[in-house]
């Protein structure tokens, strides 16, 4: 009988090691996926320090002359928008595909993207609700006095900036058009909350939209079957989305290419990937065969 139990204990014991050695060769062969590189950034404008996500071009080599397109993504955390993000322009670059030049991307990390993608509002529920809002103004300066010299001094980046934003993000942008539009070359509006402030973005005057574009501008604005907003007044997305892109059209700046894309099949959470995807094939166009 002892026999029996020493011999159980022995393979107990061997079939143990052997399985500790093997554990130990497999974390010995792994290694990290590297998808990009996490930079910082302190902020005077914002008073805080700020994370960006940045993906490299494959190829990228700071010894080598070559520069790249920059695409900034507003919601560029890697736990929103920042990986499948990355994964479309990756894609979308390979040699086979060909559809988007090599392309640095700059995932902005969020802190509060109520308090820094809307302006200040004079509808009192929204004051209450949305505490840290109205300070957009700051963003904006952070993105064209700090972000951009930045971006541009470490990286190596040629005069093409893409901005994508949703939702408040795409409130964000169309701020920015108005304001300052010279800050980007490319638009991707998706889903923008244009609802914000009972939508005094679009009650703007159409002269206001037609000084904005003294620089050559392709905008790209998607927006799927998303229904009413959540404002005193109820307003529907779809509409909101449709008149802004007509606001742009109407200026007729020689300067200026709009593109309206509704995606009925897509909603407020699902948009985003698809409406991107499309961005790029009117975006970058490929010459006729």
């Amino acid at each position: 009988m002892n026999k029996y139990v020493a011999l159980f204990f022995l393979l107990f014991s061997s079939t143990l090691i052997f399985s500790q050695i093997n554990k130990s060769k497999s974390t010995e062969s792994t290694k990290p996926f590297v998808l990009g590189v996490i930079d910082e950034i302190q902020s005077k404008e914002l008073g805080e320090k700020r994370i960006l996500n940045i993906y490299l071009p494959e190829g990228y080599n700071t010894n080598e002359a070559t520069k790249y397109p920059v695409i900034y993504l507003l919601d560029g955390s890697a736990d929103e928008d920042f990986i499948h993000i990355s994964g479309l322009v990756q894609f979308n670059s390979f040699e086979w595909v060909d559809q988007v030049p090599k392309s640095i991307v700059v995932g902005i990390a969020t802190v509060d993207r109520r308090r820094d993608f809307t302006f200040p509002t004079t509808i009192e529920k929204d004051q209450k609700r949305f505490a840290t809002s109205g300070h957009s103004d700051k963003f904006i300066a952070f993105v064209e006095k700090e972000l951009q010299p930045f971006i541009d001094k470490k990286y190596k980046t040629t005069h093409s900036k893409t901005i994508i934003g949703q939702s408040l993000g795409g409130l964000l942008e169309t701020e920015i058009l108005l304001k300052k539009p010279t800050l980007f070359s490319k638009y991707v509006i998706v889903s923008p909350s244009l609802w914000w402030d009972n939508g005094s973005l679009l009650n703007q005057n159409s002269a206001i939209f037609q000084e904005s574009f003294n620089q050559p501008t392709d905008i790209y604005i998607a927006v799927g079957k998303e229904g009413l907003t959540p404002t005193e007044i109820p307003r529907v997305m779809e509409v909101d989305a449709n008149l802004l892109a007509e606001k742009i059209k109407a200026t007729k700046s020689k300067n200026v290419k709009v593109y309206f894309d509704y995606l009925p099949l897509e909603n407020h959470a699902t948009i985003l990937h698809p409406a991107v995807s499309n961005s790029f094939r009117v975006l970058y166009p490929k010459p006729k065969e």
